[in-house]
């Protein structure tokens, strides 16, 4: 099969075109570096810079490169910045993906996995979070994201195509220093720059109804959300080529949870450091504790993580350090 990975360029993406390269799979990388970085791209692998806004693109990508599958890493994905701007995050997440499922459907590619993102369940009262754990997402993105769960389902359903939504639950850690995150977006970039400042990491708020009054949250090392990616497009290909074209919605996460507090001490660890954190007041929507199940992505996959929070941490460092310093080995192409 070859595989055209939209938003290949990016963190996550690239990772994912890593896993399916080592897998053996052909990929194909569609990205219109907005926020990714060619260099991330391996030597070798095929890079269309482009839009899933762009029709005219898709078409011929998919056909001059023979596309089987499809893994739709691309989009928009800050929170904050969907509350500002909804209508550019509608835009880009929902309208790019009716355009990408316009050219699968009638190029008649049969495999398609979609991004998705434990956003969709908001606010969730729950120990564990399920797949069947009711949807109410808090912001725009969370919308986006369901909405485009939606999507996928249904043209899945109505041309013949097996498609999954995987769930992210928290993302860190690197698989090799020059795929590492150095948007400072996320929980572990974020606390890497307080500690460039001489800052320790911030807490938002400490008074929640958790055991050390902190947020919990389930953190997942990149490297095993990448290999989640493999195991549900082999899946997928293995449904189509048996013409059972079904739909799949899998959480990607650990079943672990680990708070911010807890966070803030293993980050001093795995740097060398011994910031204080400092408290802050709560962020409005803030669920109190947000773990997933991993039951049903191990009894359909035979997927599970492998790496701990202590990997991801010192992986995610390394690659923060060696692009800070400017040695990052950049990939040929």
């Amino acid at each position: 099969m070859t595989f055209l990975i939209t938003g290949g360029a990016g963190y996550i993406g690239s990772h994912v075109v890593r896993a399916m390269q080592l897998a053996g799979e052909r990929v194909v990388v569609l990205d219109d570096l907005s926020t990714g970085n060619e260099d991330r791209v391996p030597e070798g692998v095929p890079l269309v810079i482009g839009s899933v806004l762009d029709r005219l693109v898709l078409d011929k990508t998919i056909r001059e490169h023979k596309i089987t599958g499809v893994v739709h890493l691309a989009g928009k994905k800050q929170v904050g910045e969907s509350v500002e701007k909804p209508l550019y995050y509608y835009h880009e997440n929902v309208e790019g993906l009716q355009v990408l499922l316009g050219a699968v459907a009638e190029a008649g590619v049969r495999n398609f996995l979609f991004s998705s993102s434990a956003s969709v369940y908001g606010m969730p009262d729950v120990d564990l979070v399920t797949e069947e754990t009711p949807c109410a997402p808090l912001s725009p993105y969370g919308e986006t994201k369901l909405a485009g769960e939606w999507l996928v389902r249904a043209a899945g359903k109505a041309h013949g195509i097996s498609t999954a939504c995987l769930r992210y639950f928290n993302v860190a850690g690197a698989a090799r220093p020059e795929l590492a995150d150095t948007g400072v977006f996320n929980l572990v970039p974020m606390v890497f720059q307080r500690f460039d400042e001489g800052e320790g990491a911030r807490i938002f708020g400490d008074d929640y109804p958790t055991p050390d009054g902190t947020c919990i949250r389930d953190y997942i090392h990149v490297e095993d959300l990448a290999e989640a990616h493999v195991a549900a497009a082999r899946k997928l290909g293995e449904w189509a080529a048996a013409e059972d074209y079904r739909d799949l919605t899998v959480n990607i996460g650990r079943g672990e949870g680990v708070s911010v507090r807890e966070m803030a001490r293993l980050l001093n660890e795995g740097t060398g450091h011994d910031f204080e954190p400092v408290v802050v007041p709560r962020r409005p929507g803030d669920p109190a504790k947000v773990v997933a199940s991993a039951d049903r992505i191990h009894a359909e996959l035979g997927w599970k993580a492998k790496h701990d929070v202590r990997e991801m941490i010192t992986s995610a460092w390394a690659g923060w350090e060696a692009n800070r310093k400017g040695a990052v080995p950049h990939v040929a192409r």
